[in-house]
């Protein structure tokens, strides 16, 4: 009779790691917006889908993934499960986390440890609604009448050591970089990630609220650095990131933009970001798939 019950526990030793390893797996629940702007911009849906699918190609052994496409709202139960939520949509009062019930089921989320994660103009809620959460989730948002949100050429180069940056090299992108962010005081736990000096075009429109003022006027007057891009660490363990660039489609076929925001999403989850990144090769085909469809501009 020992020989079975020594087979036995041989084989329950050998199943632990992969019961353990399923386990780890984080739950990462990606939002998607309804289709906006043009062709080819603020393109939810598509990009939504292209994370996941390279996020299941190179971590398919770290993340179990959750997508949500053209604004539906997950569940609150996936919301109760999720180690990091993902939100590419547009933002103001129709971004999707500020309408009814959603701050207060998000907030639960954030105050056991969840992380977020939020692109392009899913950075931007209303200051009396939604602003002083996202500076605490997020560790800054874009603010009307103080942030702004030209087109521009960026070019980033030192990136810090940190686990998003891990196998990142420097890189160039044309996108609608919005900057002058409303941060945390002091940028308590805040680590900027992406960061450059505007050009002086980036000023050459009137003041409004989303084109100009003169705090980031005087800013950019002084060529300080402004920062697109940013990790931030919570009191109660939680874990942020905002990424202002992802207006254009296009931009994900950068292998060091995607792989940025890759491992993002790893780190807010509390996964381990790979030493070389999350690595990713999308065909050309992955790259064009899922697009909206849109009309042409006239």
């Amino acid at each position: 009779m020992r020989i079975p019950i020594f087979l036995s526990s041989i084989s329950a030793l050998m199943a632990l790691p992969l019961a353990l390893c399923a386990a780890e797996k984080k739950s990462v629940v990606l939002i998607a917006g309804k289709p906006s702007h043009g062709p080819g911009q603020h393109e939810h849906n598509a990009g939504i889908q292209l994370l996941a699918k390279c996020l299941a190609q190179g971590a398919s052994d770290r993340v179990d993934l959750h997508p949500h496409l053209n604004g539906e709202w997950p569940s609150e139960a996936e919301l109760n499960a999720a180690d990091t939520i993902v939100i590419y949509a547009d933002g103001g009062k129709g971004h999707p986390a500020v309408q009814e019930g959603r701050l207060e089921q998000l907030s639960a989320a954030m105050k056991r440890g969840c992380g977020l994660v939020c692109l392009h103009y899913a950075v931007e809620v209303p200051k009396d609604n939604g602003g002083r959460e996202f500076l605490e989730w997020l560790g800054g948002y874009f603010e009307t009448d103080w942030s702004v949100n030209p087109h521009w050429v960026a070019n980033f180069r030192p990136l810090p050591a940190h686990p998003v940056s891990q196998g990142v090299t420097p890189f160039s992108s044309n996108d609608e970089w919005y900057f002058h962010m409303r941060f945390r005081e002091k940028m308590q736990g805040v680590t900027p990630v992406l960061s450059d000096v505007p050009p002086d075009s980036t000023m050459s429109r009137a003041d409004g609220p989303h084109s100009g003022n003169p705090a980031v006027r005087a800013e950019i007057a002084a060529k300080t650095p402004q920062h697109v891009a940013w990790a931030s660490e919570r009191s109660g363990g939680g874990r942020g990131f905002g990424f202002t660039g992802g207006h254009y489609h296009a931009g994900w076929s950068n292998p060091d933009q995607r792989k940025l925001v890759l491992n993002a999403i790893l780190w807010t989850a509390k996964a381990q970001v790979p030493e070389t990144g999350v690595l990713s090769t999308p065909s050309e085909a992955d790259l064009t798939a899922n697009l909206d469809p849109k009309p042409a501009k006239k």
